[in-house]
C-alpha cells in the first residue's frame, strides 16, 4: 500500500533527493512551495507524513498552526529539515524526526524509514480486514455457539450470529485465519450487539505467539490493498 507525503520547501535540490527516497519507500510525494498553500491543502485532504523545511519563510507560522487545536492537520506525523539547529525545534513543534541540510542520503533514508514505520504501525493498529470465516464462541457455563467473522483487527472483531450472545462474563473465541494453519484463540468481551445478530468483540487476552501471528497476517492484508 502506498502512503502519502507532503514536502513544504522551495529548495529544489533537496526536494529532488527527498522525492527519490520517498518513492523508494513507496510513498507518494506532493510538493508545496508556500506554507499557507500547504495548510489549505491539509485542511482539505489528509497526508500520512508532512516534511517541513524550517529555512522556508513562513514555516514557523505553519508549525504554529499545526499545533493549533482548531487544525485537524496537527495529527499529521511531522518531519523537520533545515540548517544546523533545526532539531532543537522538535519539542516545540511536536515533530517526530528531524534531519539537517544539505541532506545526507543515508541519514534521510534512516529517518524517513523510521517515520514510515511509525505511520504504518499506527495505521495497522486500527485497520480492519473484512472476511467470512466460521468462529466458535463459548460463554462460561454455556454451550459453544457458531458465528461468522465479519471483520478483524488487532484489538477485536465483529461477528454475526443467529442468536444473542451472553454479554456477562468473559468469552472464549476461536477461529482459523485463511491461508494456512493459522488458528487463533482469545479471551474476549462483548462491547456491543444489535438485534440483527451483529456483535462487537474486544480481545482481552491473546497469547504472545498468536498476537505476532495475527499482526503479521493483518499486515499482509493491509499491504495487499
Amino acid at each position: 500500500m502506498t502512503l502519502s507525503s507532503m514536502v513544504v520547501s522551495r529548495d529544489w535540490q533537496e526536494v529532488s533527493v527527498l522525492e527519490c527516497i520517498l518513492g523508494g519507500l513507496q510513498m507518494s510525494v506532493a510538493i508545496e512551495k508556500e506554507p499557507q498553500q500547504a495548510l489549505d491543502r491539509l485542511s482539505k485532504s489528509k497526508v500520512d507524513a508532512l516534511i517541513v523545511d524550517c529555512d522556508l519563510n513562513g514555516s514557523s507560522q505553519l508549525l504554529r498552526e499545526l499545533q493549533s487545536a482548531e487544525r485537524p492537520a496537527k495529527a499529521v506525523p511531522l518531519v523537520l529539515m533545515g540548517s544546523t539547529g533545526c532539531s532543537r525545534s522538535l519539542d516545540e513543534t511536536g515533530a517526530l524526526f528531524a534531519f539537517e541540510k544539505p541532506i545526507s542520503v543515508e541519514q534521510a533514508v534512516r529517518t524517513l524509514s523510521a517515520a514510515r514505520n511509525v505511520i504504518f504501525d499506527g495505521r495497522l493498529r486500527y485497520h480492519r480486514t473484512g472476511l467470512e470465516v466460521p468462529v466458535l464462541v463459548r460463554s462460561k457455563g454455556r454451550k459453544a455457539k457458531g458465528a461468522v467473522l465479519v471483520n478483524l483487527s488487532q484489538g477485536g472483531m465483529q461477528i454475526r450470529t443467529d442468536s444473542s450472545v451472553s454479554s456477562t462474563g468473559p468469552l472464549q473465541i476461536s477461529f482459523d485465519l485463511p491461508g494456512g494453519r493459522l488458528s487463533l484463540k482469545a479471551q474476549a468481551e462483548i462491547v456491543w450487539q444489535d438485534q440483527c445478530g451483529n456483535v462487537g468483540v474486544r480481545f482481552k487476552k491473546v497469547a504472545q505467539p498468536q498476537q505476532r501471528m495475527l499482526r503479521l497476517w493483518l499486515a499482509q492484508q493491509f499491504l495487499a490493498n
